[in-house]
């Protein structure tokens, strides 16, 4: 089994950008890696997402938005995530559960722990082994965002962007929480400095899985799991 990675932080973090380096660096060590993001990865995913983060396309109350994402999570799971593992590759996803924790939980103020509960369900207890969380002042990440959106050909992909800054500032505490409460899992890194400073630290990141990331089967993944068959 490969480990699977997440990249996580608010808008305008930096995070997808930070995952096609981590991608790059891999690969010249010889790394068989995959991509990937939520919500999307698989067709239904990408519909999912059409929903969910173009503005204004249909109205999405918090509970339907919570199923929504574990629709498209379920689906990028089997039939993504968990084969490329099981191939022995390294999987590096941008958003996880975590988002929806932070987004969702704490964002919409939805129960975090029911909010976990389906998350479980959704992803068959995959956990990350570890997740790269990139943090910085909601103002910069939502203006480096909103900007991005504004030259985005096609739909925009802004509903998120448009929430009231408080949603934000609740969404970037729950990531600071989650990360407190797993230090072992979380790697918070300083998004506010350049691209190169923080891709070195993601490396130094990676570098620390390199000698044993084919040891074990990512944490979270139970015996039942991995005798799954995708869907």
């Amino acid at each position: 089994m490969g480990p699977f990675i997440t990249f996580e932080g608010i808008e305008g973090s930096g995070k997808s950008t930070q995952i096609r380096l981590a991608a790059r660096y891999l690969e010249e060590r010889g790394i068989r890696t995959l991509v990937t993001g939520e919500p999307g990865g698989t067709s239904l995913g990408v519909r999912i997402r059409e929903l969910l983060l173009n503005r204004g396309s249909v109205a999405i109350g918090a509970e339907a938005e919570l199923f929504l994402f574990a629709a498209a999570r379920s689906q990028h799971v089997q039939e993504l995530i968990l084969p490329a593992l099981r191939e022995g590759r390294w999987v590096l996803c941008d958003r996880f559960s975590d988002a929806t924790v932070a987004y969702q939980g704490f964002g919409r103020r939805l129960d975090s722990a029911f909010v976990r509960k389906v998350n479980s369900f959704a992803g068959v207890g995959l956990v990350p082994r570890l997740t790269i969380l990139i943090d910085m002042p909601v103002e910069t990440g939502l203006g480096r965002a909103l900007d991005r959106a504004s030259r985005q050909p096609g739909p925009m992909e802004d509903r998120f962007e448009h929430e009231e800054l408080a949603f934000h500032h609740r969404v970037r505490s729950g990531y600071i929480e989650m990360a407190r409460q797993e230090p072992e899992r979380f790697r918070v890194i300083d998004g506010d400095r350049s691209i190169e400073e923080i891709h070195r630290e993601v490396c130094s990141h990676l570098d620390a899985l390199l000698p044993t990331a084919g040891d074990s089967c990512p944490s979270g993944i139970s015996a039942a799991t991995k005798s799954q068959s995708p869907s």
